[in-house]
């Protein structure tokens, strides 16, 4: 996947939230859920779209590490609105699908890079 498809990804992933949050019901349960899982659930999009524009591969890596928070703490929000009967399980699967999936990708990129921070450097004169 190129960073330009996970941009496409995470943004409609970030309106799916958004739209989401519209049904809840206009009280206190309602409106704080609403409003927390808007910001933890589109910040991934924004965090992932920072992380591109890092000035080295150290703060590529930071920035992975805050779309991987948000994204564990969306799901926390999609757990707690399903068992707090905001929202049926079944009418959200497919959201707390895409969280986990966008997740395991974040990881692995991370993983990945962490891997290349830590592999030895090559002498740039070796082979000449």
């Amino acid at each position: 996947m190129t960073a330009d498809e996970l941009k496409k990804r995470l943004k409609g992933f970030a309106l799916r939230i958004i739209k989401l949050s519209e049904g809840f019901p206009n009280n206190i349960t309602g409106k704080t859920l609403g409003n927390q899982i808007i910001r933890s659930g589109t910040s991934p999009g924004a965090n992932y779209r920072s992380a591109c524009l890092g000035k080295s591969d150290k703060d590529f890596l930071n920035k992975l590490k805050m779309v991987e928070e948000e994204l564990d703490e969306t799901m926390y929000w999609l757990e707690l609105i399903i068992e707090s009967g905001q929202v049926k399980a079944n009418l959200i699967d497919d959201l707390m699908k895409e969280n986990h999936e966008l997740s395991k990708i974040i990881v692995s990129s991370i993983t990945t890079m962490k891997k290349k921070l830590n592999s030895p450097k090559k002498d740039s004169n070796e082979g000449k």
